[in-house]
């Protein structure tokens, strides 16, 4: 900061007459400037200003070897920016025209009077610290408005600013990045209400902004919803009305922040939770839902065609439970007979039917204090659809042949590969147990829709299996690689799983080649890029391949009509055509969906 008064300022003199310098310093310190230097040439004139700062400078116009323009030019190149007042004996008009060119103060000609003098630095002097204070303010200002825009653009909420005629002033960098995840062309100088009245979700902010505007009454915290493709944002809006000092608004300021980005961040490098593995988009919601749902104690329903990881869902709900130690008691509905079905869940009393030998706990208490999971649910009958919902309603039951009522405290999870909506709308299922279950659903994604997933999956079943079987595997080829992750999968993680399995089983290197997947999965990847193919640019030997290769492919499946029969027979119970095929239920549900088979159709 420049000196305040006059005792602080300092003087430097500039004169080859020794008498006439010291004059001056004699005038200047007498009326209160103590720090006055007087040098009497060319040279010490420079080594002084070079050394120390000065609030004014009088220079004789005529030095020695030097004139006074000379070293008032000189004073300029370095950077001197304080009144100079030239003293002269000989004014005339060209001296005097340099001499303002250059930026002196003013010219005093010589015999200089002592009242003039002292006059013509006080005012030199004032105008010099209102310019430096005026500087020192202009900077400060500068700074602050540098500071702000560094908020301003580094924020991460969006933010911006409108006129009164909603123009857009200014917008920061987290706002053109929203607006453009929301699809909408943000830009300064455009009109926010155009530019709004695109989005079905933000339209009434624009009438909003309109109102604080004519209000000058801010809106807090309005959140609204906007929806972009398949996903949904939930936005934050705060508006405040932009003021010009006087009171009266004169535009507002928009803030607005993704309520949903906090959850995204929190989820976006899982590849993992539990035992469950993938990193996906597909698998973060299902990640968010196992964490969301975990935390609360009440019933929930998993959702997913088979293989898709059910029973890895069940698990990891168990363990983000306030349950996780107590037992998680597992029970697959359609591996027991439905007469057996209600003894295994509410267990039975010593000869309360022909069998009962002894008394036998249910699956149900065992479960006290922890978790049930109750897998394929969809496969049970109406008599104990109604059974499991007056448990679900009560938490108590009655063990087969007992009249003593037993209260458990059991979180019940439910699992089911059918549409259970179907089969309520055909009468299959209870409407009552299907809504009483689907408080919480958790749909798990088909493998071939959790992008980049497999790659992951098939390295962490290589280092699964390769020890177990004493094989030092260490990798797959990109050939390889390739053809697992264009097929299908239509038993998903399960038939991913199994196919590695069996490639470490058949792996003699250290590098899972083509050879070592099932024949399934290659022959039906070159079926594809087969028919993928201009028909004219196949020859005869390529066309014969691709008709045998469907031949192939139709020798492995179950002939259409014995599948319909068997699931005639079931009444539409996958798991019991399954058994009647003697095959896997994972392999028909392949069966089905290669056959493009309707389960509802034979459904009783």
């Amino acid at each position: 900061m420049p000196p305040t008064n006059t005792e602080q300022a300092a003087i430097l003199v500039v004169d080859d007459e020794i008498s006439l310098r010291n004059t001056f310093r004699i005038f200047l310190q007498r009326a209160g400037y103590k720090t006055v230097i007087a040098v009497g040439s060319f040279t010490e004139a420079v080594k002084a200003v070079s050394s120390q700062m000065f609030d004014l400078i009088i220079c004789d116009i005529v030095l020695e070897s030097h004139s006074g323009i000379e070293l008032l030019r000189r004073f300029r190149q370095l950077g001197v920016n304080c009144p100079v007042v030239m003293i002269t004996g000989y004014p005339h008009v060209e001296t005097a025209s340099e001499a303002v060119r250059l930026g002196a103060f003013d010219y005093l000609a010589k015999p200089v009077e002592k009242e003039a003098l002292l006059k013509t630095a006080r005012l030199a002097i004032q105008q010099y610290h209102l310019e430096q204070a005026k500087h020192v303010a202009e900077r400060a200002r500068e700074q602050y408005r540098l500071f702000l825009e560094t908020i301003f653009k580094s924020v991460s909420d969006s933010i911006i600013s409108v006129d009164a005629s909603m123009n857009i002033m200014k917008v920061n960098n987290a706002a053109s990045v929203l607006f453009q995840q929301l699809q909408l062309d943000l830009f300064e100088g455009g009109n926010l209400t155009a530019i709004l009245g695109k989005s079905q979700g933000l339209q009434e902010v624009s009438g909003d902004t309109i109102r604080v505007i004519k209000t000058g009454s801010e809106l807090t915290d309005h959140r609204l919803e906007c929806f972009l493709d398949e996903t949904c944002k939930v936005l934050s809006v705060c508006i405040s009305p932009l003021g010009d000092g006087t009171g009266k608004p004169v535009g507002a300021v928009l803030v607005l922040r993704d309520m949903t980005l906090k959850e995204q961040n929190q989820i976006s490098e899982k590849t993992y939770l539990h035992r469950i593995i993938g990193a996906s988009p597909a698998m973060q919601n299902v990640y968010l839902l196992i964490e969301k749902i975990g935390r609360v104690d009440t019933s929930a329903l998993i959702t997913g065609a088979s293989g898709t990881g059910k029973e890895l869902v069940v698990h990891a709900l168990h363990q983000e439970s306030a349950r996780r130690d107590k037992p998680l008691v597992m029970v697959d509905c359609s591996a027991i007979q439905d007469n057996l079905l209600e003894s295994e869940l509410f267990g039975h009393k010593k000869g309360s039917f022909t069998g009962a030998e002894e008394n036998r706990t249910g699956r149900i208490l065992q479960a006290e204090g922890g978790t049930l999971f109750l897998d394929e649910i969809g496969d049970i009958s109406k008599i104990m659809q109604l059974r499991l919902l007056r448990f679900l309603q009560e938490k108590t039951f009655y063990p087969v042949g007992s009249d003593k009522e037993i209260q458990v405290d059991v979180r019940v999870i439910a699992a089911t590969n059918v549409d259970l909506k179907a089969s309520v709308e055909n009468g299959s299922f209870r409407e009552d147990l299907y809504f009483r279950l689907l408080i919480i659903e958790i749909p798990l994604p088909l493998l071939s829709a959790r992008n980049g997933d497999i790659e992951l999956l098939t390295y962490h079943f290589i280092h699964l299996y390769a020890p177990r079987i004493d094989k030092k595997i260490t990798g797959i080829s990109e050939q390889a690689m390739a053809l697992l992750c264009q097929y299908n999968w239509p038993g998903n993680v399960r038939q991913l799983e199994h196919s590695i399995e069996r490639a470490c089983i058949l792996c003699q290197d250290a590098t899972i080649s083509t050879e070592h997947l099932p024949a399934e999965i290659v022959q039906h990847t070159q079926v594809n890029q087969a028919t993928t193919l201009p028909a004219m640019e196949l020859s005869n030997e390529t066309q014969t391949d691709r008709i045998h290769q469907y031949t192939l492919t139709e020798q492995e499946q179950q002939s259409t009509e014995e599948i319909i029969a068997a699931l005639t027979k079931a009444g539409g119970n996958k798991a019991k055509a399954a058994r009647i095929l003697k095959i896997d239920r994972s392999t028909l549900y392949r069966k089905m969906r290669e056959l493009h088979i309707d389960i509802d159709l034979f459904t009783s």
